[in-house]
């Protein structure tokens, strides 16, 4: 069990043992000494902690977390836009030919209304990203 874990444990040890010591059919002065007892072992507990494991962890953390917006460049955000703004075309397709299959000229219009629509947002988005990689 690493250090941190330790930590957590002993914090919870203590809050249960503190609820339990609260609760238990003792006379007052008894459960503020064993209280007091319990305070302590998680004092020198805490004190235990070290602080060069803590810092690793942090340091293991903020480097995944590093990667992870490294991941997320211009390149790949222009990729992932480009397979969206298709698939966004493609499902505005399937509306137009769902309508002109139903035979409503009213509903076909306006399906080829929101496709046109989607394609010409796609086509501005593509564009931003495409002048902001430049």
């Amino acid at each position: 069990m690493n250090k941190r874990n330790v930590g957590k444990v002993a914090l919870g040890a203590a809050v249960g043992a503190g609820l339990g010591v609260l609760l238990a059919p003792k006379k007052g002065s008894e459960t503020r000494e064993d209280l007091k007892n319990k305070i302590k072992d998680l004092t020198n507990k805490v004190k235990n902690i070290d602080k060069e494991d803590v810092k690793k962890e942090f340091d293991k953390k903020i480097k995944k977390l590093e990667k992870e917006i490294t991941d997320l460049d211009k390149e790949k955000v222009l990729k992932i836009a480009k397979e969206k703004a298709s698939a966004i075309r493609d499902k505005a397709d399937e509306l137009v030919d769902l309508a002109a299959e139903k035979g409503n000229e009213v509903l076909e219009k306006t399906a080829n209304d929101v496709r046109k629509k989607a394609i010409d947002v796609t086509k501005e988005v593509l564009k931003k990203l495409e002048e902001t990689e430049k």
